[in-house]
């Protein structure tokens, strides 16, 4: 995984476009994890990674990776090239969520 460095993202700064067939995942991590890029797949589809990022909000922060518009269906969030952290169902019209697992989930590799 890649790791990049990237400012907060504000209240209001992501918009999301929802509705028939695309929704949206959110990736819940921890800060350790700010600035890299978690990958996500459908299927057989090719991988699409975002960033985790500090997200501010009016009660505080947390940290987050993003896919706006993703089409709907079952997807398999990546710990690394070759392990699965979990999947998650992404329904159309809908924001579905992901905990990142605890930090000693894939270190016996």
């Amino acid at each position: 995984m890649h790791e990049h460095t990237y400012g907060p993202s504000e209240t209001g700064s992501v918009v999301l476009e929802l509705g028939g067939d695309t929704g949206a995942l959110i990736v819940y991590t921890g800060r350790d994890l700010h600035g890299r890029e978690i990958e996500i797949s459908r299927g057989d589809d090719r991988r699409v990674h975002s960033a985790v990022r500090e997200r501010r909000v009016r009660d505080g922060s947390f940290h987050s990776a993003v896919y706006p518009d993703l089409p709907a269906g079952i997807y398999t969030v990546w710990w690394d090239e070759n392990t699965s952290a979990g999947t998650v169902s992404v329904h159309g019209g809908g924001i579905a969520e992901f905990a990142w697992p605890s930090s000693g989930f894939g270190a016996a590799g």
